[in-house]
């Protein structure tokens, strides 16, 4: 007989977790009218969850201790900046969520529920590394999961700065209705979302030498593919191309889409 992997029950108690959260995510939402919180629950699904691993998991202390922390930081770091972007908007809502709400009509209120559950399905899915490194009883961490830190480190500071830059550039009256090209901005038109990605990187990569760990190779790929075709990106830069017009068209010909790299001339 087979035995379930350990990481398996871990797995499963954080997508109860994240069900749960995201049904009173939206049981909220339709009080205060605001589906963009979701966004913020999504991001601060990921601590508890990974807390919860390094709690029961059955891998060695340090092993679960560095899981968390890697996890917990970089969940904390998103949901606050999501939390404040939000609030500052609220209580109009994002215009991602506007426009569902203006195709799915009356029966909005039951496809949101739907819809976040499918967010706390994807959130669930992206916590394998976590799940599976807090069940590595290995004592030895060895240079690949090292680097899978470093690799986070970069990301998260990477992250973080690309965030502080495009507020201080909001922040100046005299930059209204200029594109953004200040610090990481002037090597690509989304650092933030480049540095997200190396930040999963580096959870897949801290994981990878665990049982199970090429499983989480899965997660940087998929968000490589969010963010690139789906929900990240192309979304972005057709709202900047009718807000800013040919301004915008000139950074797009000039600077990366993603990968920080120098100017086209």
């Amino acid at each position: 007989m087979v035995s379930m992997p350990g990481w398996l029950p871990l797995l499963l108690s954080g997508l109860l977790f994240a069900v749960l959260l995201m049904a009173g995510t939206w049981w909220l939402a339709r009080r205060i009218r605001n589906a963009g919180i979701v966004d913020i629950a999504w991001a601060a699904s990921f601590a508890p969850m990974a807390a919860i691993y390094a709690w029961a998991g059955q891998g060695t202390p340090v092993r679960r201790t560095l899981t968390a922390v890697m996890a917990i930081m970089w969940s904390v770091r998103l949901a606050s900046y999501l939390y404040a972007r939000v609030a500052g908007q609220h209580p109009a809502e994002d215009s991602r969520y506007v426009d569902l709400r203006r195709r799915w009509g009356a029966d909005a209120d039951r496809r949101f529920f739907w819809f976040f559950q499918a967010q706390a399905l994807a959130a669930a899915a992206l916590s394998v590394p976590f799940a599976v490194a807090a069940s590595d009883p290995d004592p030895a961490i060895g240079a690949l999961a090292w680097t899978g830190v470093l690799v986070w480190a970069v990301g998260l500071c990477g992250e973080s700065l690309a965030d502080l830059q495009l507020a201080a550039f909001k922040r100046n009256p005299a930059n209204a209705g200029r594109v953004c090209d200040a610090g990481l901005w002037n090597y690509s038109r989304h650092p933030n979302y480049f540095f997200e990605w190396l930040v999963w990187c580096g959870f897949a990569l801290f994981a990878l030498p665990s049982p199970w760990g090429w499983l989480a190779l899965a997660c940087p790929a998929a968000m490589l593919f969010l963010l690139l075709r789906v929900t990240g990106i192309p979304a972005l830069e057709a709202a900047a191309v009718q807000r800013r017009g040919e301004a915008y068209r000139e950074y797009q010909r000039t600077t990366s889409a993603f990968v920080p790299w120098f100017k086209r001339v």
